[in-house]
């Protein structure tokens, strides 16, 4: 199925599609997918000629969940059709979906080039699984600009994998340029779309051959399921991808969380809205504050690649991050007076949440690559929620009366018994 020429709109494809009635199945009526929690499913017969190569789920062929379950099928159906992509995959995480990409596109002795700027599990995954064990070359560059990505690339070169915007200082890379870079190399290029959503940003349609998510995130949207989907229109990219995930690695979403995904994609277009409007406005409230040194959303036009933003995303997500003035005292106390946010990792949830990557998600990073990424200690990341801004903006304000409380009682003297 071609989904690049589906002449239903985004908002439309995000509430119907793949949950029709599957051919073979009887006619329920269900206006949601089931959950098909079966393990295994009858024949009607022997067929002594067809192998599970032959097998197609949209044609209702179903023998055992790990090679295909008509409720994850119906949710891979739909990432494909809202990323615009031939075909989709969903596993059990978003670590799980970029390894089986990267496992299918490289060999021992092949190079990788990749953006300096990634999630800290995704570039140990690359130290320390594909370089050290799998004895794959592995290049991290500074992507936000295209000509260092020219530069690494050598005759060895199979991937270029990049995220945009990065987590968690929003830095970004031209995905159009990278990908004629990649193109020209016989390179697969893929890009890790999370922060964004398919609702903000197509990378597909600006020219790369695979897109990951970590639908734990926006496309799930509730802060209940963990998974992963990968998309892509490469046709033999997709064949060895399928391999992998039905017979090599043999990950895939469970069929309760594919019906968690399910539901949460059909709220992803009105949730992605107000994700941007609150983002903006805390953003803004944020840029005006004395007592933060900098603000990091590709929203605001003090964002260097604001322009680039404005041009390959569609809006500008849910997801900045500032630096607060002091120390990591201050942080912590900032932090901990807070209430709306969450203190805990993880974002694109209905509910804002907030941590300091420094001593949390990237606190595995030395800290030397930490501060050459600039992750300070005092760098703080935000997924902004639904919730109403003006509950948020004074939940902050509750933030920095705390930062300034603490640090007029740390330059009182103690008073003399």
């Amino acid at each position: 199925m071609d989904n690049r020429d589906n002449p239903h709109h985004f908002e439309t494809l995000s509430v119907t599609h793949g949950e029709r009635a599957t051919p073979g199945e009887p006619m329920t009526g269900d206006v949601v997918s089931p959950i098909h929690l079966a393990s295994t499913y009858a024949l009607p017969g022997l067929d002594t000629e067809m192998s599970l190569e032959d097998l197609d789920p949209s044609k209702g062929d179903f023998v055992y969940s790990r090679l295909s379950n008509p409720t994850r099928h119906a949710v891979e159906q739909r990432l494909a059709a809202l990323e615009g992509g031939d075909h989709g995959y969903a596993f059990s995480s978003g670590t799980a979906a970029i390894f089986t990409f990267l496992l299918a596109a490289v060999e021992p002795g092949d190079h990788v080039v990749a953006f300096d700027d990634l999630y800290a599990g995704t570039r140990r995954m690359l130290e320390d699984v594909f370089a050290s064990r799998l004895h794959v070359d592995v290049d991290f560059v500074d992507a936000t600009d295209a000509e260092n990505v020219a530069a690494a690339v050598t005759d060895a070169t199979t991937v270029v994998w990049m995220e945009t915007p990065t987590n968690p200082t929003m830095n970004m890379c031209d995905i159009g340029a990278i990908a004629d870079i990649a193109d020209d190399a016989d390179a697969l290029f893929g890009v890790d779309n999370t922060f964004m959503s398919p609702y903000f940003q197509n990378p597909l349609e600006l020219g790369a051959d695979a897109v990951a998510h970590s639908t734990t995130k926006y496309l799930n949207g509730h802060s209940d399921s963990v998974g992963g989907a990968l998309v892509t229109n490469d046709d033999a990219l997709a064949e060895e991808v399928e391999f992998l995930q039905t017979v090599g690695v043999g990950d895939m979403l469970s069929p309760f969380d594919s019906y968690l995904l399910l539901r949460g994609t059909k709220t992803l277009p009105m949730r992605m809205d107000r994700h941007e409007a609150n983002a903006m406005a805390v953003a803004e409230y944020l840029e005006a504050h004395d007592l933060v040194d900098a603000v990091h959303y590709p929203g605001l036009e003090s964002h260097p690649q604001h322009d680039l933003a404005t041009e390959q995303m569609s809006g500008y997500g849910g997801v900045l991050s500032f630096e607060l003035a002091g120390g990591i005292e201050d942080a912590k106390r900032f932090l901990e007076a807070l209430e709306e946010f969450t203190l805990a990792v993880s974002l694109g949830g209905v509910e804002s949440l907030v941590e300091l990557p420094a001593g949390m998600t990237h606190e595995p990073l030395a800290v030397d690559e930490r501060e050459a990424l600039g992750i300070t200690d005092t760098l703080v990341r935000a997924s902004v929620g639904v919730e109403h801004v003006d509950d948020l903006v004074a939940d902050l304000d509750r933030g920095f009366d705390a930062m300034v409380d603490g640090a007029e009682f740390e330059a009182t003297p103690a008073a003399d018994d």
